[in-house]
């Protein structure tokens, strides 16, 4: 079995981004996988939904969520093209996310250490 890298799951989650800047959003995008299948994509979409809370993990979560029929996303790992905001780890922790890999720092908004660090907290 050829196992996908860290590399490989960060490359869907750009090309989904990608899709995202087509759209007219800020290209971020993500990617939920468990056991080296992807459960899940998500890509920006606030603009397009009017919706503040529809960040590309958010987006991914849910499909997540629908796909594994649980809230609960235990033994995944979540691929996002940039940092988390403070809704969006948070949202990471509540769904028992197990791993997050992201591929750039936000020191604007950023929650997983450039601003705060939730996964941090007690």
């Amino acid at each position: 079995m050829n196992r996908r890298s860290d590399t490989d799951f960060m490359r869907l989650a750009l090309e989904v981004a990608h899709r995202a800047r087509a759209a007219g959003e800020v290209p971020v995008g993500a990617v939920l996988v468990r056991a080296d299948e992807v459960i899940a994509r998500g890509a920006n979409r606030p603009i397009s939904g009017c919706d503040p809370t529809a960040h590309a993990e958010i987006e991914a979560l849910r499909a997540g969520g629908t796909a594994l029929g649980s809230y609960r996303l235990n033994d995944t790992t979540l691929y996002v093209t940039l940092e988390p905001c403070v809704m969006c780890a948070s949202a990471i922790v509540h769904a028992r996310v197990s791993r997050l890999v992201f591929g750039a720092w936000d020191s604007k908004a950023g929650a997983a250490g450039s601003t705060t660090n939730v996964f941090t907290f007690p």
